[in-house]
């Protein structure tokens, strides 16, 4: 019976399990589960790719964002380089720059109390803008990495004024106050007349403020604070003269001001550069035009004054000038519009951005072309009757009843039109000219209707007229007449006071064609020479040195008996071309002198364009004449005895 109970209870179990089971599984839809299991993968899968896009797409943006609120970065500012003339005196001095700045994403989040902090600005510092601040704050917000960059406010600013600032910013959350340096441009003596020497401004040009495409255009080594060149030297060597930044890290409080120094990587200041300019020479030069211009009643000129041996500027002037000074300052808006209002342009180098015809100084480069092209030779002559009659059209000589029998040398030495015309142009009969494409083919050898290449912004190219050219913007062929103006450097010719000393380099070296420059060596911050500036010819013997000293010698004739005889007087044998251009109906002629010194040993080019000044022999000339008589009996031999007594006193 037991046995019989114990089978009975274990089929009873049994069955009940089974009963048990199908219950279970008649209640729970498996099915569910899976859409349940597949809800959470979706889940995670969201979790897990939107915490790899805050780790991998902008990890950096919230690494930086939390160590932006302990520790930083701060930018070590090296010294910008000094320049100096060719003799190592400074021309150009670092000055220290109060500067005022905010740092966003530190500044008070409630408008009340950031408004409280603008308004004390104001009241210490007086006239300053904020209206850019606060749009500048609105537009990068508070929350993103443009928020740490600093936002400029203001500089310049007086010592009392930013001794108060300094003590109040430190309460002052996101606003600090930096001394920086800012440029002050060693002004020369003034002259007689109380007139500052500014001829250097157009030089060594200035710095200021970088705006926000330039900050674009540099890239991230630059800041919105900082100052970058803005013209002449400092523009066009920027990269030699500004160094390389430090760095510091440094921890912050909440107010985002410095409490602790965690190593810093010093930085390494910028290069210094040594011109080939010589401050004494461009005092002189400017001097003297200044002088003869206020005696002409006269404000625009340009001069060049070139080593004709390797293309170093010794001095280059362009009148009317500014003050830099009043730029790296940060000029007032007055000042400025006054300069951008003068009608004579103050802001303008005429001597490497001005375009000019040339007149007669182009006479030496044509005379070259045609003794090269064997359209004549040293002997050919013309006769010089008053003008050459093309059909109903008559091309004058300056000279009423000509110049008689001309050959080469005379028609420089005298100027003489119709000896040019005849070797542009031909006769129309039985001589044929160089004609407009061999004289726009050797124009261009000398260096014409291309920039120079000198290390200045804003050199203009000139211009060379071609049949091409005149076809497409005028709608006129090209004419005979058109190549008799051109060949006395009139018509649509234009030439830069640069391009013409530069070609006068070529007769004065006999032959090479120099790259003009003004840099001569950069030294590092501790003056040990980096690296000296190469001087290779841009190009040599394109033309043959015969035919180049016959040009010199009609060069020298042009003192010797020619348009320019007051030059006998300098003390040394002086070569050269005057030249009057024509280029207004109602104005007066353009007046040019372009030569060089001594004749034999060439050490000078000196080129001189007096705008408006009428004729070349009268005007230009006794500028030249006074410059190089000082130069050869004042200022030579006190370099040559100072020279001396160095070397006396080393020894």
């Amino acid at each position: 019976m037991d046995s019989a109970y114990r089978a009975r209870w274990s089929e009873d179990a049994f069955i009940s399990d089974n009963q048990e089971r199908e219950v279970v599984g008649r209640s729970f839809d498996f099915r569910r589960l899976y859409l349940v299991s597949g809800g959470i993968l979706i889940m995670f899968s969201i979790l897990f790719f939107r915490a790899s896009s805050l780790q991998i797409s902008k990890g950096e943006y919230y690494r930086t964002m939390a160590e932006g609120n302990r520790i930083r970065i701060k930018r070590i500012e090296p010294n910008r380089g000094v320049i100096y003339d060719r003799n190592n005196q400074a021309l150009v001095r670092n000055q220290a720059n109060f500067l005022l700045y905010v740092i966003p994403a530190d500044l008070p989040k409630e408008p009340a109390e950031l408004d409280k902090i603008f308004n004390s600005i104001k009241s210490i510092i007086g006239d300053v803008d904020l209206v850019p601040v606060q749009t500048k704050i609105a537009q990068v917000g508070r929350r993103t990495l443009e928020a740490y960059q600093p936002v400029f406010v203001t500089d310049n600013i007086e010592y009392e004024k930013a001794l108060k600032l300094y003590l109040e910013a430190e309460n002052w959350p996101g606003v600090i106050l930096s001394n920086k340096t800012r440029r002050e441009y060693l002004i020369p003596e003034k002259l007689e007349n109380g007139e500052k020497m500014l001829s250097l401004s157009h030089i060594l040009g200035y710095t200021g403020k970088i705006n926000e495409k330039e900050l674009a255009d540099y890239g991230d080594d630059y800041l919105p604070i900082d100052y970058i060149g803005k013209m002449g030297i400092e523009y066009f060597w920027e990269n030699e003269l500004r160094g390389i930044n430090g760095k510091e890290q440094i921890e912050v409080d909440a107010l985002g001001k410095e409490k602790k120094d965690l190593g810093k990587q010093d930085a390494v200041d910028g290069n210094n550069l040594v011109l080939s300019l010589d401050i004494n020479q461009q005092n002189k030069l400017e001097e003297i035009i200044s002088k003869s211009l206020a005696k002409l009643k006269l404000a625009r000129a340009s001069a060049i004054v070139m080593d004709p041996n390797n293309g170093e500027v010794l001095a280059l002037v362009s009148l009317p000038s500014f003050d830099n000074n009043d730029f790296a300052k940060g000029i007032s808006k007055d000042v400025y519009s006054g300069l951008i209002n003068d009608e004579n342009r103050p802001l303008y180098n005429r001597a490497v951005s001005g375009e000019f015809p040339s007149g007669s100084t182009i006479k030496p480069v044509m005379s070259a072309a045609a003794l090269q092209e064997r359209v004549i030779s040293e002997d050919t002559a013309f006769l010089s009757n008053g003008g050459v009659s093309i059909g109903q059209w008559y091309f004058p000589d300056w000279k009423a009843g000509g110049h008689g029998m001309t050959n080469v040398r005379k028609a420089i030495a005298e100027s003489v039109n119709t000896f040019f015309y005849y070797i542009g142009g031909g006769n129309n009969a039985d001589f044929i000219g160089l004609g407009v494409d061999r004289i726009i083919k050797y124009f261009a050898l000398f260096g014409l209707g291309t920039q120079t290449g000198i290390d200045l912004a804003g050199e203009a190219s000139g211009f060379l007229p071609t049949k091409e050219w005149k076809e497409k913007t005028k709608g006129e062929r090209w004419y005979i007449g058109d190549t008799y103006h051109l060949s006395i450097g009139q018509g649509d010719l234009l030439v830069t006071p640069l391009q013409v000393a530069v070609y006068t380099s070529v007769f004065a070296n006999s032959g090479t064609l120099y790259r003009p420059h003004l840099v001569k060596e950069i030294l590092s911050g501790d003056e040990q020479l980096v690296r000296a500036i190469e001087t290779d010819p841009i190009r040599k013997d394109f033309i043959d040195s015969y035919n180049i000293e016959v040009v010199r010698q009609g060069m020298r004739q042009t003192i010797a008996n020619g348009s320019a005889r007051s030059l006998q007087s300098v003390g040394v044998e002086v070569a050269g071309k005057t030249g009057t251009a024509q280029w207004s109906s109602k104005k007066d002629n353009h007046a040019w002198f372009t030569g060089f010194a001594p004749y034999k040993n060439p050490e000078l080019v000196i080129t001189v364009l007096v705008e408006e000044g009428g004729e070349g022999s009268s005007v230009a000339v006794p500028i030249v004449n006074e410059y190089l008589t000082w130069y050869f009996n004042e200022y030579k031999p006190r370099q040559i005895t100072n020279n001396q007594e160095t070397i006396t006193n080393k020894n």
